[in-house]
């Protein structure tokens, strides 16, 4: 478990409270039962804002709070807890594109608004069903970018993208150039196909690894948020044991679903070390960031598929309907599993990177 420092211990436990009080599941619910375009409640961001989340990793000087990425991991982990609709992750790691290849300039234009909460940005990256970093057809022309992106994170209302072409990583507004089309996802976030016709595009530096890094980061922060998803899924799910009883006695005094408990319980916390350890070694600026993400998605995906299922399994026929939570944990960490490659992706890579 990561040590906290006295800012971030504060830093987590308002989230926390804010989380509970005023993001409740059912706020979610209610959103999504709305049906808001942008896939989250507009309001709810600006809060979000103003309290320095969309901020946490930009440096002060544009207005930022500079508090690194294990704070945006604190934040993250507990919005999984309460399957928190926000534009912070994807933001976040287009940040991180801007924090790492920006211009002086770029970056005096953009983290202000950013930190601000009045720029939602996303990072462009997939162009077809499954995460494939190396599979670029986006090409720029004479600053004018060309191309289409199949699955973007907060596509529907996002003003900045982050996209990689053929030749390197760019910034692009939505606002010339852009067409946005709605995909239909399991969870119910938003989804959106990007298509780029000749949208005016300012080039990041000329670092050839760019976009690997940002999918490192973006994957580390989606672990995170999972991390909070399927700590919250077994609290829930410990609970109904401890209450329902079945043929005289208590569920959780039977054997079996003890031992169910026991594995689900140590998964987490192996899950806790790998992706904090990962948000720890980019902070630090550790040459095995790339490592050490790739462990903490892979371990993070396979929790969160084991704790979400058990979820719905041990709850029963009650687990199966949509009147319960448990379904809700179960879409959304399929979902985030897949996003910037699924645990078979990064074991894969795992071992390849240490020569396997």
């Amino acid at each position: 478990m990561a040590v906290l420092t006295e800012e971030q211990t504060m830093l987590r436990d308002l989230a926390r409270e804010w989380v509970d009080n005023e993001a409740p599941v059912t706020a979610w619910r209610k959103t999504r039962n709305a049906g808001v375009p942008a896939g989250y409640d507009a309001e709810v961001w600006k809060t979000q804002a103003e309290m320095g989340w969309a901020g946490v990793l930009i440096p002060e000087e544009h207005g930022g709070v500079g508090m690194g990425y294990l704070s945006l991991g604190l934040v993250l982990e507990q919005m999984g807890r309460n399957l928190v609709a926000s534009p912070l992750a994807a933001t976040a790691a287009a940040t991180s594109a801007i924090l790492l290849g920006g211009s002086d300039a770029q970056k005096a234009e953009w983290l202000p608004r950013i930190a601000s909460g009045e720029v939602v940005a996303t990072v462009a990256f997939d162009e077809g069903p499954n995460f494939a970093p190396g599979r670029v057809a986006t090409s720029v022309t004479d600053g004018k970018l060309t191309g289409t992106k199949a699955f973007v994170a907060e596509g529907d209302s996002a003003q900045l993208f982050i996209v990689s072409a053929t030749d390197g990583v760019y910034l692009v507004s939505g606002d010339t150039g852009v067409t946005r089309s709605t995909r239909a996802m399991a969870d119910a976030r938003s989804h959106a196909a990007i298509t780029f016709a000749a949208a005016p595009a300012d080039k990041l530096a000329g670092d050839p690894d760019l976009a690997t890094k940002v999918a490192d980061r973006a994957a580390v922060a989606t672990a995170a948020e999972m991390l909070g998803l399927a700590e919250a899924a077994f609290a829930i799910t410990n609970d109904y044991l401890k209450t329902r009883v079945q043929f005289g006695q208590l569920l959780s005094s039977f054997q079996a679903l003890q031992h169910r408990m026991a594995k689900m319980f140590t998964e987490l916390e192996l899950m806790r070390s790998a992706v904090e350890g990962a948000l720890e070694a980019i902070d630090s600026g550790r040459s095995d960031v790339d490592q050490a993400a790739s462990l903490a998605k892979a371990i993070a995906g396979d929790v969160a598929k084991l704790v979400s299922r058990e979820m719905v399994q041990l709850h029963g026929g009650i687990g199966m309907t949509d009147e319960h939570d448990a379904g809700l944990f179960l879409k959304r960490s399929a979902m985030l599993e897949t996003m910037w490659g699924n645990a078979a992706y990064h074991r894969e890579r795992f071992a390849r990177l240490n020569g396997y």
